[in-house]
């Protein structure tokens, strides 16, 4: 063997003795962990109370970081870059799933940069029509969607949202006329709902609750695999004859990739035990998720299919970021 070539074997023996031994004592700093959005909302509000619950039982302190910005991708893009060590953790939605498709120049691979850790939880999308509109199941709904001329008008926070995404399946799956009225976040599409200014949305159960529960907005059909337990009485969009058609905005935890199994497993081992908290569990029913708690395999797998769904949704709605 030549001496560049021990050289070389040395140099990364030395890195990955280093990892180990890092990995071994870990964590034994700070753990920062990224929000791609603002402070205040869902995916910060439960980002920073499993980072609480993280942090008790690790002895270590969690920064909870919110980078938002350009949707999801400012975030994501630096802890793809980050080194492989566990100090820079990654708490985001079903918008990291979509982001692959909906972006043409994306800095990083959303799959293959990442390194799934936990799915914490998930918020449902629900069909909702405003009182006016006068359906009361999905079929009368379908039935006026494909005879209205002019179709009906279905609001999303936004472009390439889970929401929008899910409104281009089910127009694909069902053949209606659907006229996308996209707007800036959840609340001036719900007051435009209850307003009458436009007749139905695939909404976040979380932000669509409270009127579902006040009889001021519809609930048609919750696009989930079971009944919520905070709306009992609204079908599955199975039950109420959509076949499989599934559709929810969700909570995961990520690391860079390569993160070393060891350190995945003393996050995932950690946050299991915060999220079946009966507490932990009790706040986020009150807003509307479910909480999930997998593990990384089986957030893996979700990761991957859920992201050849939403291509297949963005191919069909049009939608594209530059």
């Amino acid at each position: 063997m030549t001496f560049k070539k021990l050289s070389v074997f040395a140099g990364l023996s030395c890195v990955l003795f280093s990892t180990l031994a890092n990995a071994a004592g870990y964590p034994d700093q700070p753990i920062n962990l990224v929000v791609p959005y603002a402070a205040g909302g869902a995916t910060d509000v439960i980002a920073r109370l499993v980072a609480t619950d993280i942090s008790k039982d690790l002895g270590q302190t969690i920064v909870v970081v919110n980078k938002p910005g350009a949707g999801t991708t400012v975030a994501a893009a630096e802890v793809a870059r980050s080194e492989s060590d566990g100090y820079k953790l990654y708490m985001t939605t079903a918008a990291h799933t979509i982001s692959g498709s909906l972006y043409k120049n994306l800095s990083y691979d959303p799959i293959a940069d990442f390194t799934p850790i936990t799915l914490v939880a998930r918020i449902p999308i629900v069909l909702v029509t405003a009182p006016e509109l006068n359906v009361k199941t999905l079929d009368e709904y379908i039935k006026y969607a494909k005879n209205r001329p002019e179709g009906v008008t279905v609001g999303s926070p936004g472009n390439g949202s889970p929401q929008h995404l899910t409104q281009a399946l089910f127009k694909e799956r069902t053949g209606t006329k659907l006229v996308h009225i996209p707007y800036r976040g959840d609340a001036p599409m719900i007051n435009d709902l209850l307003g009458g200014q436009v007749e139905s949305a695939f909404v976040t159960l979380s932000a669509a609750l409270p009127y579902i529960q006040s009889n001021t907005l519809t609930a048609i059909a919750v696009a989930n695999p079971t009944r919520i337990a905070a709306i009992p009485d609204v079908p599955t969009m199975t039950e109420a004859g959509l076949n499989d058609f599934s559709a929810a905005t969700w909570f995961g935890l990520f690391g860079p990739k390569n993160l070393p199994a060891s350190v995945s497993e003393t996050i995932f081992k950690s946050s299991h035990k915060a999220v079946a908290e009966p507490e932990f569990t009790k706040r986020l029913e009150a807003m509307g998720a479910e909480v999930v708690n997998s593990a990384p395999a089986d957030f893996q797998k979700l990761v991957v299919n859920e992201a050849a769904q939403w291509a297949t949704a963005v191919k069909a709605s049009g939608a594209q970021v530059d």
